[in-house]
């Protein structure tokens, strides 16, 4: 079963690009209308989910728990708002590789910081050497995907 999630979890990130790049035309169609976009989408996600939470024989009864849940907990959907909202406004301005490139080194020091020392009650998963090794190899990918191109223009030419 452990791979399957290996394979989901490469899949979302499949998907995140996917929704970037249809939230950025949603944009232009608004006339580039970012809120309005974010604003849309996000309400198609929660109208799926909703659906989805129904058809799986669930109920929202476990909504009257909300009010009891520590207020960081309520966070994640501000979080999330701002980062599509981000994602909108920023994918026409520095290109979609560049856009995700970043925001998965942000999500993987993050992870880092959470797994390591248990973060927001997350299990404790202390990070290796070699962990931070991958992770160093991951940024120089990075910098060499931002400034490859004018860095060989600019020592090869």
């Amino acid at each position: 079963m452990g791979m399957t999630y290996y394979v989901i979890a490469f899949a979302a990130g499949l998907g995140i690009t996917l929704q970037t790049t249809l939230n950025s035309q949603l944009a232009q169609g608004l006339g580039g209308d970012s809120v309005t976009a974010a604003l849309f989408s996000f309400a198609a996600g929660a109208f799926s989910l909703g659906v989805y939470s129904l058809l799986r024989g669930g109920s929202f009864t476990s909504l009257t728990a909300i009010p009891s849940q520590p207020l960081w907990s309520l966070t994640g959907g501000l979080i999330g708002a701002c980062a599509l909202f981000s994602y909108v406004v920023l994918a026409p301005k520095i290109g979609f590789s560049a856009l995700l490139g970043l925001a998965i080194v942000g999500q993987l020091i993050s992870s880092q910081m959470i797994d390591h020392f248990g973060l927001l009650g997350a299990i404790r998963r202390p990070v290796s050497l070699l962990k931070l090794g991958g992770m160093l190899v991951m940024l120089t990918g990075l910098v060499i995907m931002l400034f490859g191109d004018r860095l060989s223009e600019r020592f090869l030419h």
